[in-house]
């Protein structure tokens, strides 16, 4: 017998994507995971959170998370997306002893 569950998909991206601005300031884009497009639309509040990083950091690192939403003849559309932005620095040279 089965018990419910709840499944979440993380997305990792590094680039801004190329939005659409749709109704109420909202933005969509899509993100090609090895041949799979997932479709997302996300708030002005949370897109602000892509191009803050984009703006700020030289290097940065964005995880886009939700669920598994309607799927569509190339792959889903991501239901309740939440993006979570960070810096990625640069890894330290290893020195030679």
């Amino acid at each position: 017998m089965s018990i419910p569950g709840k499944l979440e998909v993380t997305i990792k991206i590094s680039e801004l994507p190329t939005s659409e601005l749709i109704e109420n300031g909202w933005h969509h884009f899509t993100i090609d995971c090895e041949g799979r497009t997932v479709s997302v639309t996300v708030k002005p509040k949370v897109w602000k959170k892509l191009t803050t990083a984009d703006e700020q950091y030289e290097s940065w690192v964005a995880a886009v998370t939700g669920q598994v939403g309607e799927l569509t003849p190339e792959g889903f559309v991501l239901e309740s997306p939440s993006i979570q932005a960070f810096e990625r620095k640069p890894k330290a040279a290893k020195t030679a002893e």
